[in-house]
């Protein structure tokens, strides 16, 4: 290998990437930061000024090229920060991350610290501005001269700076980048660091050793092992897990607990599956990179996949605009209130106040699967390690303890450590520890800690660990559960990869139905919204993927536990019982794993040591980080051979790469798939000049028409399906939850679509809020009262206002997120979404007047394009609005449509109708006898399936030929047409007064040719073609079984024809002969007859009967149609066939060759028939009304 290889390779295993020191550089001096937010009526002292990367080392690396605008503002988010001897000085901690375009990681520490200002520039600029600021704020009051004088009087005041009396500090952070989040181990060195800067005494070596041998001589960890190496005053130690292990996750879960607690954790882990937008809300940045990487990390073995920035500073506060779903951190400024942040939409926004202990979630956020028993585990894993679950809990800043200067005692402590101890030299080490404290004060260390407390800080860094570990588990065991035979769903349709790539947009790669129906109906609201995430279509791209390259690192270890578990899995009982919550039982040996290799230190890296210093380099000034020597920090010498030898070894045996290190693989072909669907660079977001702030949003509208398209594909194939499922193909409830939840997810687009670019937020709605002030423009802002209803109702179909206004005289309590997507629903159903938003946006000066110029409404062409992806939903049908809004008021339109021939009858005809559907009936409506309508306003019914229409027989002429009746509903627009084609009258057709109708949706092209029917419905071509389609039907649980039974082409006119054929009749008309005068007929034979009777004649005539005694004048073929219908109800239809062909009458009615007296045929029927007693069938109210069976 040449040179340079060999550098790459040492990089990539090496334990640091890069040291940082960010402050002020006195060159250029104080520069303010405008993009800080803050306002200049603060003192000088209390403002933020402009940092900058001092010195970082080594200058770059291949894999990981420095970034040193995006390092300064993550190292220092609120700038340069002034002190006084008379405000607090304390270092703080916090960390960051950084993701690359190859999609790898890394980590920032960074200890900020306080030190002295030595620089006569700074210290005059900073006199000078704090004169200013006095006297423009006491001028009002006062003259100049005494507001000069006043200077001197306001000293000792906060915020007052004299450069006679204070003394004046400047922050300065020192930054560590790692490629995995060894946070201890970080925190550890950076603050040996700085105690090694304010100590009396000077190190023993010149802090560049240290710097040089963490980034150049101490290697990560082996995976499974640990490693000890040497910061300035101790020993620290830092572990990798090893092969089966969940990945390295060291930011404190106890914490991120206690601050929110489990009832809320669990609500934003919910919030982070289902990629909602999550904004982080704390004064102090660990909490919010810490509460972050909790939740990042819990969602093994799943990765979050678009905009991921714990720590946002001022000038990026513009990614709070950004119409994607996105997890960022903001800093509340002390006193602000919720308010004052400018969230331009909070339709799909989680907003998380961790200070406040508050999670505040959107609306119709779905329940975790089994989310009680997972709140109980987790509790219960809490309080074993005495954490309270209820959360709130102030948790102390995390520092780090100094370690020991003493050799002897540092010795001590490894040996501790190492378990090299035994139980009489622990007794000589704990005199030790109490004679230094009677003589000593206690204070063994120079940092002022005692023996005791530094074992007290390490066994609560073993005490987190641990429980970071079992949290994990119980999160990870809970994916094992729901997911552990996804693989049996995962569809393999290319026979390569580029192929796959080329139509991975109209393929399935998943099948979400079947997965769907075998899990519990509890789940189903979550993980139907969950298939739809981009984060599990990464995870199932990446099984796809894995047939021509290697598996993701995540993937191939969650499916490795996944054969473990089936292979120790010997409960058989419980995997057939899915619903069963079952408690993860690898906490405590996960646990134990972590504590032996934090007990005992597996290798030791290469202590520091003296390095090739120009003489007068390094010299200690306390209180004061020293400058560094550039060439030594430079690059490396090459003296780490145990680092070489792990880095061979990595390069010779690729299986002991741990899990994920990396969220990428070293392979081309999964490289192509990794930067296709990665659009957003994290170096792109963290540009904060105004090209970078341009293109990122011209990314967000390309984005977004990218989402809309891609989203009313997906709803168009789904829709298409579902006509499948109507047949009697699928699961109808699982179809309709998911149909729901892509209506669902549309509604999100638009809402993120119509917040982009908002100039000011005005309500939780940017749809809705637009809608109203786009009613306000029109001048119809007044409420409709109920003389208007009427009115409305007819212009619903055309108007955007109406339609609005028509939401909000809707009493549902909705909130503003709840209209606007009651207006979606409704627009979608009439096939008018991309209309009316059309119209919406015809308004050239609100668009101005509401968006900034960057907002996707006012990109022409985009625009226009989302509107043409959206039209293309007007070519299914959607019934989304009538099945979820199903307690509102709706009104009716009935015309009742004769025979043109014969329609002057209607004038004679004192008609009534009763409609029902899915939700209930309209109960009966009598209607005029001089009209052949009736407008009339009732409870939602849902979707429409019968009418019974029926006449009271009064008058001359008491009867009328009936072609159809047409039902309107004239919110949604849709028009149901119920076939008749019959006579309703005594003496003519059979007589029948009162006729049940099937109903079908008719589309919108067909309204014109609705009273063309003159026709019966036209007939099967085999009986037993519907016979199947009604035992799939009853299969799949499909709720319109009536048009299965008695629509047309349905069970009764299919069996109607079986009974026809060949049946004598020495009438002149065919259609005159009914198939109940066979059945009645047959009552009478089978009472003569000496055949010997069973109970299936029993039944046969018991039913008959008691159809014939109905006081309902259903008719004839009404009378035979309930038969059929009970009979099926029952499971008695296909006991009653073989009794009908055997009976004597059968033989004197029918032909030689009809089918009914063919044996085979009867039986083959039968047997069929048979089939669908497996099934329950409940019929509707409408068909079985006054019969009592």
């Amino acid at each position: 290998m040449n040179g340079t290889a060999a550098a790459t390779g040492s990089a990539s295993c090496r334990f640091a990437h890069y040291f940082v020191v960010c402050g002020v550089d006195t060159e250029t001096g104080l520069e303010p930061d405008d993009g800080a937010g803050e306002a200049f009526e603060q003192s000088p002292i209390r403002r933020s000024f402009k940092s900058k990367v001092l010195v970082h080392y080594p200058e770059s690396t291949d894999r990981n090229p420095f970034n040193k605008d995006a390092v300064n503002m993550l190292c220092m988010p609120r700038g340069l920060s002034f002190r006084t001897q008379a405000d607090r000085l304390d270092p703080q901690f916090h960390s960051f991350t950084m993701s690359f375009d190859d999609g790898t990681r890394s980590y920032g520490f960074v200890h900020t610290f306080y030190e002295e200002v030595t620089s006569a520039q700074i210290i005059t600029a900073m006199h000078t501005l704090y004169q200013m600021h006095h006297v423009e704020h006491h001028s009002a009051s006062s003259s100049d001269v005494e507001s000069l004088a006043g200077v001197t009087t306001c000293l000792g005041c906060a915020g007052s700076f004299d450069p006679a009396r204070d003394t004046l500090y400047v922050s300065k952070a020192l930054c560590i980048f790692t490629p995995l989040p060894f946070l201890q181990a970080a925190r550890q060195f950076l603050s040996q660091l700085h105690q090694a800067v304010t100590s009396h005494t000077p190190p023993p070596l010149p802090l560049e050793s240290y710097i040089h041998n963490i980034l150049y001589e101490v290697p990560l960890p082996p995976p499974g092992r640990s490693l000890r190496f040497h910061g300035v005053q101790g020993p620290i130690i830092c572990q990798r897990p090893g092969p089966g292990e969940l990945p390295l996750g060291e930011y404190p879960l106890g914490e991120a607990f206690s601050l929110l607690g489990v009832d809320n954790m669990v609500q934003l882990f919910t919030c982070a599956l289902l990629e909602t937008q999550v904004l982080l809300c704390s004064q102090d940045y660990q909490r919010l990179m810490t509460v972050a990487e909790g939740i990042t990390t819990l969602l093994f073995p799943f990765q979050w996949q678009h905009i991921y920035l714990p720590i946002v500073s001022a000038p990026l506060h513009h990614l709070l605009d950004a119409p994607v779903p996105f997890l960022i951190g903001i800093q509340r400024r002390e006193g602000a209130q919720r308010s004052s942040f400018h969230l331009p939409h909070e339709a799909n926004l989680c907003f998380v106040d961790i200070d406040n202990h508050c999670v505040e979630a959107p609306e119709d956020l779905p329940v975790f699967p089994d989310q009680i028993e997972l709140i109980q585990e987790l509790s219960e894993v809490l309080l074993r390690f005495g954490l309270p679950p209820q959360g709130g809990a102030i948790t102390k800043p995390t520092t780090t303890s100094p370690r020991l200067n003493s050799l002897v005692l540092e010795d001590l402590m490894e040996d501790r450590r190492n378990g090299n101890l035994g139980g009489e030299e622990l007794a000589v080490l704990e005199r030790l520890q109490a004679l230094a404290r009677r003589c000593g004060g206690g204070k063994i260390s120079d940092g002022g800690k005692t023996l005791g407390h530094v074992f007290e800080e390490e066994e609560e860094e073993l005490k987190a660990a641990k429980l970071n570990i079992q949290l994990r588990e119980v999160f990870a065991g809970r994916f094992a559960a729901m997911f552990g035979r996804y693989e049996d769903f995962v569809i393999h349709s290319a026979l390569d990869l580029d192929s796959w790539l080329s139509n991975r947009e109209g393929t399935f790669s998943f099948d979400k139905g079947s997965f769907l129906s075998v899990q519990p109906a509890t789940h189903l609201h979550f993980l139907s919204r969950f298939l739809e995430t981009s984060m599990f279509s990464s995870f199932v791209d990446g099984k796809v993927i894995s047939r021509w390259a290697d598996r993701e690192p995540l993937q191939q270890l969650f499916d490795s536990r996944l054969e473990r578990d089936r292979l120790y899995d010997t409960d058989e009982e419980d995997s057939r019982t899915p619903c069963r919550y079952r408690k993860c039982t690898s906490l405590f040996e996960s646990a134990q794993a972590i504590e032996r290799r934090l007990l005992k230190a597996d290798h030791t890296a290469i202590h520091p040591h003296l390095l090739d210093m120009r003489i007068g380099q390094g010299r200690h000034q306390q209180g004061y980080f020293p400058k560094l020597q550039a060439d030594v920090l430079a690059q490396g010498q090459n003296t780490n051979k145990w680092s070489s030898r792990v880095t061979a070894s990595r390069r010779t045996d690729p299986k002991r790469s741990t899990v994920a290190e990396h969220s990428g693989v070293d392979n081309d072909q999964r490289q192509k798939h990794t930067f296709a669907r990665k659009n957003l660079r994290q170096s792109k977001l963290l540009d904060s000049s105004p090209q970078a702030i341009t293109q990122t949003h011209r990314e967000f509208v390309d984005g977004l028409l990218s989402e809309c398209r891609l989203k009313t594909k997906r709803m168009l194939m789904e829709r298409m399906g579902k006509e499948s499922v109507e047949l009697g193909q699928g699961e109808a409830n699982i179809t309709g939850l998911q149909e729901n939840t892509l209506i669902h997810g549309l509604c999100d687009l638009l809402e993120r679509t119509w917040g982009h670019g908002l100039q000011l937020k005005q309500g939780k709605s940017a749809l809705w809020s637009h809608l109203l002030h786009y009613q306000a423009a029109q001048g119809k802002t007044e409420t409709p009262t109920d003389k208007t209803l009427e009115l409305v109702f007819h212009c619903l179909c055309e108007s955007v206002c109406c339609s609005c206004r028509f939401i909000q005289t809707m009493n549902e309590g909705l909130s503003e997120v709840g209209q606007a997507r009651a207006w979606i629903h409704l627009a979608l159903e009439k096939k008018m979404l991309s209309q009316h938003l059309k119209e919406l946006l015809t308004n050239q000066e609100l668009l101005r007047q509401l968006y900034k110029p960057h907002a996707f409404l006012l990109c022409e062409e985009e625009r226009e394009q989302f509107l043409f992806h959206l039209l293309s939903l007007n070519t299914v049908d959607y019934l989304c609005f009538t099945r979820v809004f199903t307690s509102i008021n709706i009104p009716y339109r009935i015309v009742i449509i004769p025979m043109k021939k014969l329609s002057i009858a209607m004038a004679t005809v004192n008609p009534w109708v009763c409609v029902s559907g899915e939700l209930g009936d309209s109960g009966v409506r009598q209607i005029s006898k001089n009209t052949q309508e009736i407008f009339f306003q009732c409870k939602n019914l849902g979707r429409l399936s019968t009418l019974q229409l029926g006449q009271e027989n009064s008058g001359l002429l008491a009867k009328c030929l009936i072609d159809c009746v047409m039902v309107y509903n004239e919110i949604t627009g849709h028009t149901y047409k119920f076939p008749c084609g019959r006579w309703l009258g005594k003496g003519v057709g059979d007589g029948s007064l009162e006729r049940v109708l099937i109903g079908q949706l008719v589309s919108p092209g067909g309204e014109e040719d609705a009273g063309r029917w003159t026709g019966t419905p036209p007939e099967l071509a085999s009986p037993s073609q519907s016979v199947r389609a009604f035992s799939l039907s009853l299969s799949s649980q499909r709720g319109n079984l009536t048009v299965l039974l008695c629509g047309e082409g349905g069970l009764v006119l299919s069996l109607e024809k079986f009974l026809l054929h060949g049946f004598k009749s020495n009438r002149l008309f065919q259609r005159n002969v009914f198939v109940w005068d066979f059945v009645a007929d047959q009552m009478g034979d089978l009472h003569g007859s000496t055949l010997t009777k069973g109970l299936p004649c029993d039944s046969l005539c018991h039913y008959v009967n008691a159809i014939n005694a109905s006081p309902r004048n259903i008719g004839k073929e009404g009378k035979f149609q309930l038969f059929v219908c009970l009979g099926i109800r029952d499971r008695l239809l296909s006991q009653w066939l073989p009794v009908l062909a055997d009976c004597p009458l059968t033989a004197r009615t029918y032909e030689e060759g009809a089918l009914l007296r063919d044996r085979a045929a009867v039986h083959s029927l039968s047997r069929i028939l048979h089939t669908l007693n497996d099934f329950t069938v409940t019929l509707e109210t409408a068909l079985v009304k006054g019969v009592d069976l």
